[in-house]
């Protein structure tokens, strides 16, 4: 199954790639192998149109700084060519995730059988409640 084409894609050259090493367990190999990835993204300065900009600064990310650079950290996976690709996707998934402007809500008022029906209700409710009182005679 292969994956939908990008809605905006994202061109290589303005991402920034440094190689660290991951953390957590992985015995002599995670002390030795620098095989985790930083990316930056600077999205001011990207290619990207200006709509998906302001989306995606106005995301209340923590991996996005207060300069508008975007920090991803991968790694999930032992080679550094895999976690690069992995950081990639997730770059884009976001990218995606805010490149269709949400719909704009306008604002309706009820229809009128929907008004009486809510009062009813509220009626029922009221008559339930005045049942529980203490009895009179």
């Amino acid at each position: 199954m292969s994956k939908p084409p990008p809605l905006v894609p994202i061109d290589p050259q303005e991402v920034e790639f440094s190689a660290i090493r991951a953390q957590g367990a992985g015995g002599q190999n995670v002390n030795k192998v620098s095989s985790a990835v930083h990316l930056r993204y600077d999205i001011p300065a990207s290619s990207l149109p200006d709509g998906v900009k302001e989306r995606l600064l106005a995301l209340r990310d923590t991996r996005i700084t207060q300069e508008g650079v975007l920090v991803l950290k991968a790694q999930r996976h032992r080679s550094q060519d895999l976690n690069r690709t992995d950081a990639l996707e997730r770059l884009q998934e976001l990218v995606d995730s805010v490149a269709v402007a949400p719909r704009v809500r306008r604002a309706t008022k009820p229809s009128y059988g929907a008004r009486q029906r809510r009062l009813e209700g509220k009626s029922q409710r009221s008559e339930i409640k005045n049942l529980r009182g203490p009895v009179r005679d």
